[in-house]
């Protein structure tokens, strides 16, 4: 039996330097193009999921195996958007700031037989209380843009963090630990 096939179905950088931190490169990068509109009432672990299950069926292939994930900041039930303007990024910040939110982190493992794994990974993510100048200033540096919750961990935002318990590959974007069970559990040579 040969090495499996890996596709990827992200468009995101810091998901394949995650992935490559496992040791593995994939075969195919096949970003999902899906609507990511929560459904009315969805709570955050159950819209975290779906997402990235319906990534992964969106970049099924029977060539290989699809591995998608979806990052979702929530504070409370509220599911926190993406930020594509300064002013989403700014309300997200004053929301969280001085306050603990969790970030869900699911990935979704589509087999070419189409069986699905999936796992979630929750971290508790606390931001210290940010001044009006603090968060001014991490607006100017554009880091924001497109990032759920409307911050990157692995950024400067992590200066303004006080607590973080739990997985800082998972706030990055793609939980090591749960990755890499679903891969060897699907045959992946994994050291």
């Amino acid at each position: 039996m040969g090495k499996p096939t890996l596709i990827l179905a992200s468009a995101s950088p810091r998901r394949r330097e995650l992935i490559a931190r496992l040791g593995l490169t994939p075969d195919a990068v096949a970003p999902a193009d899906i609507d990511e509109t929560p459904a009315k009432g969805e709570l955050p672990r159950d819209y975290a999921k779906r997402m990235a299950r319906e990534k992964a069926e969106a970049a099924a292939s029977d060539r290989g195996f699809v591995l998608a994930g979806d990052t979702v900041v929530a504070a409370g039930r509220r599911i926190l958007p993406k930020a594509e303007d300064e002013a989403t990024a700014r309300k997200c910040l004053e929301l969280l700031s001085g306050r603990r939110h969790r970030v869900l982190s699911a990935i979704a493992l589509r087999a070419p037989d189409g069986s699905m794994r999936e796992r979630l990974n929750e971290t508790a993510v606390l931001f210290k209380r940010l001044s009006t100048q603090e968060i001014d200033a991490y607006i100017a540096s554009g880091e924001w843009e497109g990032k759920a919750g409307g911050y990157a961990i692995q950024g400067i935002a992590e200066g303004l963090i006080s607590r973080i318990q739990g997985s800082h590959s998972g706030v990055v974007g793609l939980p090591l630990h749960e990755t890499r069970a679903l891969l060897k559990a699907a045959g992946f040579d994994i050291a």
